[in-house]
């Protein structure tokens, strides 16, 4: 192992912001805390420059991770010092889903690099008073494949009322983020009552497919005029925002899915305002 690099660390061992980013250490916060996040791995900011810049030792170091996590893996950024309560980078750093290979996956790490100098990234950070070179980690986990996703806040953050608010739609999470779709809406009081339901507008859902990536496709017309979550499972993001709470405490942003029956967390920050 070259010196200038550490070896790729357990997701659950992530505990240096400096080194790993605010995401992989949230993520590794979580697992510590029995949090339902998927597993995975961090690679440190040197390790990461190693694989952008096609360090042989670099690349061999990190692509033996990919059978632990396979069949299928999402690539992640977790810039240092840049995501917080004023400023946040999500939809400017680079997410790849369903990465199916070894070789894809190296590619996935070169190109979540890459998005931290293009034009958009550096004008935002300029905006935000961010100075300084990117400095990029990059969070490898198991993919989910989720039936149903999207974003839940423990604040409502149009109203600014104590209460769950929760955008979701059918297929991939990645869907909500990036604004392919109107979600479906649910309001949840603080002691878990359903406050409102409001259907969105999902003709379209991100699916992970067989040989790797993701695709749009059309969602029937069943699923676009039902409501894609249920009492149950808005139980199960009520529970999960209380756990989360009591761990990174109260007005945050979580990413979750549902797969199989099982909620997962994937991301929780706080939420920017």
């Amino acid at each position: 192992m070259s010196a200038h690099f550490d070896s790729p660390v357990l997701l659950k061992e992530a505990i240096e912001e400096a080194r790993y980013g605010g995401k992989c250490v949230s993520l590794g916060f979580a697992l510590r805390s029995n949090l339902p996040a998927p597993g995975g791995y961090a690679l440190g900011v040197e390790l990461v420059s190693a694989v952008a810049a096609k360090d042989e030792s670099a690349i061999a170091a990190v692509i033996s991770l990919f059978s632990e996590l396979a069949p299928a893996v999402a690539v992640r950024s977790s810039a240092v010092g840049e995501d917080s309560v004023s400023a946040s980078f999500a939809g400017l750093h680079l997410t790849l889903l369903n990465v199916m290979d070894a070789e894809s996956m190296i590619m996935a790490v070169q190109q979540v690099h890459a998005s931290a100098f293009t034009a958009e990234a550096i004008a935002y950070r300029a905006k935000m008073g961010v100075t300084g070179e990117p400095a990029i980690a990059v969070v490898i986990q198991q993919q989910i494949l989720s039936d149903v996703a999207g974003v839940m806040f423990t604040k409502n953050p149009i109203s600014g009322v104590n209460e769950r608010y929760i955008e979701a739609s059918w297929g991939l999470g990645e869907a909500v983020v990036a604004g392919m779709v109107v979600p479906d809406s649910f309001r949840i009081s603080s002691d878990g009552s359903i406050l409102e339901q409001v259907l969105g507008d999902k003709d379209v859902e991100l699916v992970a497919m067989a040989e790797g990536e993701t695709r749009e496709q059309e969602v029937d017309e069943v699923r676009q005029s039902a409501l894609c979550l249920n009492q149950d499972q808005l139980d199960s993001l009520h529970d999960l925002a209380l756990n989360c709470e009591s761990v990174y405490g109260e007005h945050i942003d979580i990413e979750w899915a549902f797969h199989d029956g099982q909620l997962y967390l994937l991301q929780c920050r706080s939420i920017t305002m």
